[in-house]
């Protein structure tokens, strides 16, 4: 991957996990407002920004790092599959996406209350807690993997050894 491409997607990938990170906590900041304001048209508020943001914003951000994190890291001596903390920011984006995707039903259940009936019963509760815990979950596992990707711990795979000797002896092949 030539320089100027290599920066063009990790200013996209940086740009894109980011953004997502920013838009979990306002999510966040929204369901906290939900479950604990006594002012319904605020409640009512809160959920129709909520379930805006989920489906026009933090779902199609959770999908672009899934894209621009193997095409970077292919592209670049890190690899995909040659370290662990790679490897470890790729299952925590492909889990956070799909569980985004399962909360998409509460989240349009509670806009489609709020605009709808308006009144919050307590049946209810359970899932206004749940958007609380579920983008809690969220906030903290962005911003794992971004200290995963500011710290790039140590730690290759198998994988990543073998590739290591391989291109060790290559080298020295070449030297000779």
């Amino acid at each position: 991957m030539s320089r100027g491409l290599r920066k063009f997607v990790l200013t996209a990938h940086v740009v894109f996990t980011v953004s997502w990170l920013g838009a979990v906590l306002v999510f966040l900041v929204l369901a906290i407002s939900g479950i604990t304001s006594k002012d319904i048209l605020l409640i009512r508020s809160d959920y129709l920004a909520m379930e805006l943001i989920a489906r026009f914003v933090i779902v199609p951000l959770s999908f672009a790092p899934l894209i621009t994190g193997p095409i970077l890291s292919l592209g670049t001596p890190w690899g995909l599959f040659r370290h662990y903390w790679i490897l470890v920011k790729l299952v925590i984006t492909i889990l956070c996406t799909g569980i985004m995707q399962l909360h998409m039903q509460p989240i349009n259940h509670l806009a489609d209350i709020a605009i709808q009936v308006g009144v919050f019963s307590d049946d209810l509760y359970k899932m206004q807690v749940q958007m609380v815990i579920a983008s809690s979950a969220a906030l903290i596992a962005l911003i794992i993997t971004t200290v995963l990707a500011v710290y790039k711990p140590r730690g290759m795979t198998t994988y990543g050894w073998r590739k290591q000797y391989e291109e060790r002896i290559t080298s020295s092949e070449i030297d000779t």
